[in-house]
């Protein structure tokens, strides 16, 4: 077949391919035993991750994990590590092929790593687990003498899985050491089909714990919301009243309470959201171990979703809260916004009125006033006129000093009542152009 020539690769193609490989199942032979380790890490340790299984690899002289590795695979000294960093949180499982069937945990796997490394690693333990697979047919459940020296007199858990192919049996409780146990008799799963049962079973447990890390969120949110909700209710309701509050004031309280639940929506909408998704994948690792029930005993789904169910359910219960409430409090706003500006709008045809009055106020006392001015005016330019006539009289010009006196009168108030008329109407043309 001849070489085709095709476009060129889109720049992630070969790293998306891969990813459907990038942490494959392992290949388990019973018997067995696993120590497993999820610790919560944040994206800003994933530096501190790298080194700390790098570190562990160059104690045994192993292999060092790759650059901008996000999985590694190897056997250091009698145990099988497997590192796993995923975006919130980072695991380790530890697998050691072991005889001894009556007293796995007492030297676990895990404890093969060195101490010093161990209480160093980065982030906080979040799920830890012990796994103890074995080879037998036998699936009897309560009355097994096995599972009570594991999980004493503890409640368990199981079913058959992998349509009858093993059973597996927990307590979902820590023991004395922090651990969790899983207890798997592999009756004919081939050595693939145990990696991706026992990898099923430790992933639903992650998944579960990761899932309820937002539930004691929610239930704080819950009591916050209430209280949010009353005073909502109130601010409405004084918003309603007849009896006219301050608006100003209503609008500071309704800006302050919608910050607020904006703020806490943004803080919890990650892990809320985040929640979700691990849920699902909590849902899907359950549909993949294929459950076959055991008297007596809860199955794994059972158990899981009558606990996980009701604090998911919060989950959205919360959730939905917030977003209703922030819904409700965009339209109180708008409607408090309008009616603030209604009132500034009547507040403010009320000064501009009482302006106008004011102005017809002043515009009569200004008349009154110039009339007066006319008045004072006329008398003592009149006045000065009537010296001036008396004064003709003596010099012996033929004038009466009377008569001019008196036509003075109207002609001084005409003149005085044209130039000011002038002088108003060149003040408004001027503060007409300006």
């Amino acid at each position: 077949m001849p070489a085709l020539t095709l476009p060129a690769n889109h720049p992630r193609r070969v790293e998306l391919s891969e990813e459907v490989h990038a942490r494959p199942p392992q290949a388990l032979t019973a018997p067995l035993s696993a120590s497993y380790l999820v610790l919560y890490t944040g994206p800003e340790e994933q530096a501190a991750d790298r080194a700390a299984i790098a570190a562990l690899a160059a104690r045994f002289s192993a292999a060092l994990p790759a650059d901008g590795a996000n999985h590694y695979n190897a056997h250091l000294g009698p145990v099988r590590v497997i590192w796993e960093r995923h975006t919130e949180f980072t695991r380790y499982t530890f697998i050691r092929q072991n005889g001894d069937v009556r007293s796995p945990f007492d030297n676990p796997p895990i404890a093969e790593a060195p101490a010093d490394w161990l209480a160093g690693l980065p982030g906080q333990v979040i799920f830890a687990a012990h796994v103890l697979m074995v080879n037998t047919p036998d699936d009897a459940a309560g009355d097994d003498e096995l599972a009570r020296h594991l999980f004493g007199d503890a409640e368990l858990v199981g079913s058959r899985l992998a349509s009858g192919g093993a059973v597996a049996l927990t307590s979902f409780r820590a023991h004395g050491d922090g651990f969790n146990r899983y207890l798997i008799r592999n009756r004919s799963l081939s050595p693939i089909q145990a990696g991706r049962l026992m990898r099923s079973l430790l992933e639903m447990d992650t998944y579960r714990m990761m899932a309820l890390l937002g539930l004691p969120a929610a239930r704080d949110l819950g009591r916050i919301m209430t209280a949010r909700e009353q005073e909502l209710a109130a601010i409405t309701h004084e918003m309603a009243d007849d009896v006219r509050s301050d608006e100003s004031k209503l609008l500071d309280r309704i800006t302050r309470l919608q910050s607020d639940i904006e703020r806490r929506h943004s803080q919890h909408r990650y892990r809320f959201g985040a929640s979700a998704a691990y849920y699902g994948i909590v849902q899907a690792r359950i549909e993949e171990l294929r459950e076959e029930r055991l008297e007596g005993l809860q199955t794994f789904a059972e158990f899981v979703e009558r606990r996980l169910a009701p604090a998911m359910s919060t989950l959205d219960a919360v959730s939905d809260r917030l977003e209703s409430m922030s819904e409700h409090l965009a339209r109180v706003t708008q409607l408090l916004s309008t009616r603030v500006a209604l009132t500034q709008q009547q507040d403010n045809r009320k000064l501009l009125a009482a302006m106008a009055r004011r102005a017809k106020i002043q515009l009569r006392l200004q008349r009154t006033v110039e009339g007066l001015s006319i008045a004072a005016i006329t008398y003592y330019l009149v006045g000065l006129i009537a010296y001036f006539a008396k004064g003709t009289e003596v010099l012996g010009l033929p004038l009466d000093a009377a008569i001019i006196t008196a036509a003075a009168v109207p002609l001084v108030a005409l003149a005085l009542i044209l130039g000011l008329r002038r002088v108003r109407g060149g003040f408004g043309k001027s503060v007409q152009e300006d």
